[in-house]
């Protein structure tokens, strides 16, 4: 970032305040990434759910099981799992080079194989910078 006039006109480049923008701009594009899962996740959306996950992306369920981003998307077609709501509560972001941790708390009223209940979920995610993109690697699902 350009800031100010420098000795003689000069503009000189803040590193601090460019490094800090970028970090903004790292967690306003992570914490977008995480409210279009959800919002994808509620609309039964699994092309848009897609585009945020990378290719090798895991879900791990509350019960244990790991799960592939092309198991679980599929049996969301299926209708295996129904998202009828996701209400935030809280979110903890960490970014550090090209990777980053965020916590999040949701309240989730979902139908899964048959069975509506509401679960308040703890999402502990894995997010990797990849092609300019933050998408989401890994997320693990727990109850709190």
């Amino acid at each position: 970032m350009l800031v100010g006039g420098g000795p003689q006109g000069f503009c000189y480049f803040d590193h601090q305040r460019s490094r800090e923008g970028m970090e903004d701009q790292d967690r306003s594009k992570i914490l977008h990434n995480y409210g279009a899962q959800l919002r994808a996740m509620v609309d039964g959306d699994t092309e848009v759910l897609s585009e945020l996950l990378t290719e090798n992306f895991t879900l791990t369920h509350m019960t244990g099981y790991l799960q592939s981003k092309q198991e679980w998307l599929s049996q969301m077609r299926a209708g295996h799992f129904v998202y009828h709501d996701a209400q935030e509560k809280d979110v903890t972001l960490e970014v550090g080079g090209d990777t980053a941790r965020l916590v999040g708390r949701i309240v989730t009223d979902a139908t899964v194989y048959g069975s509506r209940a509401n679960w308040p979920l703890q999402l502990t995610m894995n997010f990797i910078r990849t092609g300019g993109r933050w998408l989401a690697a890994r997320s693990e699902a727990t109850t709190w």
